[in-house]
């Protein structure tokens, strides 16, 4: 997909070039262990496909090919792939609903991974009827609940859920609710606990053990405490070598200390994997940092193309940063407006409420960032949006 967008905007010998570095940087970080992993995987999901082709209606078989895309989804960053465990969870639903509770978890999951979020939460729903009381399938459902603005139930889910704090299933759920409430340390606490918790865990696969480095990581690095942020990425990178969402996560950090060219760097690293709009933003902000105007202005246009080429609903990412340069804000406003009907959640009325400003209408934008801010959370996102509003 990013050949596409780099052929689409011209800018080959500016990306393609970096491509090349990077791919041979990320083969030779590649470990062996990793290579045979994925193999096996492929392996295997050529043999359920083979299997499915010739059992019409085999809804286990389905239901494993499902969460074999699925896992590698989570590896590449592949959309299609994700599309893919969709149609194969759905397909297995149909064939069989009893003694398919995980099914209906792969799902919600591949369709949570695609922003599609009320279909997330019915099929969330769907599978706490069937098997009430499971601490994982109720933190899923409120996980979805939070995407969704829906906070009463998320309290309730959350609150009957603090026995189970400690399962992984749970924990960065649980920290994500108490840090949308203002709670950061006990936030903090929750995550480092799942952390070593899944570190001690031999079964789990090393993209899973990086993300929850990466949740560490992203946590401490919104709260200004870089340099534990730093070692949190650079952790999980050792765990999981080239992995875009940590790479894109340094490219973060970096820009936050101003080291423009490693924003760069690891930036067109990340992206060499995933197009991810949010990293072209961070790279383009870099680019004009450093003076740069003609390749700012080009990982701009390609921030556009990546988020045309995804699914779902607007990327806020791409929202929030042509709001920030003053670009296109009618057209952002309406396509906030747009989704606050059926995504409520806070950073959507800080969208609205940064739209309004940006618009001239300060009165309205203080009533949307008041419910921005209802819940008492202390991301300095929305501290900073808020200030500039109330002034």
């Amino acid at each position: 997909m990013l050949k596409h967008i780099v052929s689409a905007l011209g800018v080959g010998s500016v990306i393609l070039g970096g491509m090349r570095t990077v791919e041979a940087r990320r083969a030779h970080t590649l470990t062996w262990a990793r290579a045979d992993v994925a193999a096996r995987r492929d392996a295997d999901i050529a043999f359920y496909v083979r299997r499915v082709a010739r059992d019409p209606i085999g809804a286990a078989d389905r239901s494993r090919l499902a969460g074999l895309y699925l896992q590698r989804a989570r590896e590449t960053g592949d959309f299609v792939d994700y599309r893919r465990a969709e149609r194969l969870a759905r397909r297995s639903l149909e064939l069989r609903v009893a003694h398919n509770e995980n099914t209906y978890v792969m799902l919600a999951a591949a369709l949570l991974a695609q922003h599609r979020f009320v279909e997330a939460h019915a099929a969330a729903r769907a599978v706490n009827a069937r098997a009430p009381g499971v601490p994982g399938h109720q933190a899923l459902l409120g996980e979805i609940a939070l995407e969704l603005g829906r906070y009463r139930e998320a309290r309730a889910l959350f609150d009957s859920l603090w026995p189970a704090r400690h399962e992984l299933a749970v924990a960065p759920r649980l920290a994500r609710w108490a840090e949308l409430t203002g709670r950061t340390d006990l936030a903090r606490r929750l995550l480092d606990r799942a952390l070593s918790d899944a570190k001690s865990r031999p079964d789990l696969p090393p993209e899973q053990l990086a993300w929850f480095h990466l949740r560490v990581g992203d946590l401490a690095l919104r709260h200004g405490r870089l340099a534990e942020a730093e070692y949190a990425f650079g952790a999980g990178l050792a765990v999981f070598p080239s992995d875009y969402r940590l790479l894109a996560a340094q490219a973060r950090l970096a820009a936050a200390r101003g080291k423009w060219r490693d924003a760069v760097a690891y930036g067109d690293e990340a992206i060499a994997t995933v197009p991810d709009p949010a990293t072209f933003g961070v790279v383009s902000d870099a680019y004009a940092a450093l003076g740069d105007s003609a390749h700012a202005a080009e990982y701009a246009r390609a921030m556009k193309v990546a988020v045309l080429g995804q699914p779902g609903q607007w990327h806020r990412a791409w929202s929030l940063f042509l709001l920030d340069h003053g670009r296109r804000v009618p057209e952002v406003l309406a396509h906030v407006t747009k989704e606050l009907e059926t995504r409520r959640d806070i950073y959507g009325y800080d969208l609205l409420a940064w739209a309004l400003h940006k618009s001239g209408r300060d009165g309205a934008a203080r009533i949307a960032m008041a419910r921005a801010l209802a819940l008492g959370t202390d991301d300095p996102l929305l501290l900073r949006h808020a200030a500039t509003i109330g002034r």
